[in-house]
């Protein structure tokens, strides 16, 4: 199996690393507008480095579009002739949907995604949707892929918009949680490397423990409400401080930044 990748940056980058650690890295080809990043990134993983997107997607079965949605149909006029039946297209740029994709270069097959830069470390949480030329096992065999980078599900692609607020935005949203809570631990005396730490644990054990048990949250907060508390203290300063608002309110502009980006 061979795979392309256009756009080494830190989504295409991510995913890509991911990928190039469980398949043969030989097998895989990339290339960027910078070509000193391509070279580099190349270099590190044992991918092989092409000078011209064309070069890139010749013989592949995959390819990945790992470019900004502004940038997208510069890409496709390049390669859009380039593009045989038997190759499939996975895009991830956000909002915008496969019916566009399809009028960038009309003779493609697509699969969109939407990664998070959790892929780095291989715990991304990815939803995918196809085009209907798209077969079933081409789809499965996408999330195959895409599974060395973290976790992969199927989504209808009305479902997209909302994945790219919670999922490809959240990781932001979860990190000045952790820098808050940290600065917080530094308020009361903590050193600030070791507050970092205790946030960041905290942070990734109390996520891990919603996954395993798959308590509500609600119940899992409350478990660690005891009467009279510290907990319930702070619960009530989030509350009273609009913490959940913030958060819905974060998640929904975003949600409709992507909707934005599709039009």
């Amino acid at each position: 199996m061979k795979i392309a990748c256009i756009g080494t940056g830190a989504m295409g980058g991510a995913i890509m690393r991911a990928i190039c650690k469980k398949y043969n890295a030989g097998d895989i080809t990339v290339t960027d507008k910078n070509s000193e990043m391509g070279k580099k990134f190349a270099e590190e993983t044992g991918a092989v480095f092409a000078g011209s997107n064309e070069d890139a997607i010749k013989g592949a079965d995959y390819i990945f579009i790992a470019v900004k949605p502004q940038f997208l149909k510069d890409v496709f006029d390049e390669i859009k002739d380039k593009i045989t039946g038997k190759q499939v297209v996975i895009s991830m740029a956000a909002g915008v949907k496969i019916e566009k994709l399809e009028s960038f270069a009309p003779k493609a097959r697509f699969i969109r995604m939407m990664p998070n830069v959790c892929a780095q470390i291989g715990e991304a949480m990815t939803a995918v949707t196809s085009g209907a030329s798209v077969t079933a096992e081409e789809f499965e065999e996408a999330k195959q892929i895409l599974s060395a980078a973290g976790k992969v599900e199927a989504v209808p692609e009305k479902l997209m918009d909302c994945v790219t607020a919670v999922s490809g935005s959240g990781p932001a949203f979860v990190f000045m949680f952790i820098e808050a809570l940290a600065d917080a631990a530094v308020r009361c005396g903590m050193p600030r490397s070791q507050a970092y730490t205790y946030a960041a644990q905290t942070v990734k054990g109390s996520a891990a423990l919603v996954l395993e048990t798959k308590n509500h949250p609600a119940v899992l907060k409350d478990s660690v409400c005891s009467p009279a508390g510290t907990t319930i203290e702070g619960v009530a300063a989030l509350e009273s401080n609009g913490f959940r608002n913030a958060v819905i309110q974060a998640v929904t502009v975003a949600y409709e930044k992507s909707v934005n980006l599709g039009k």
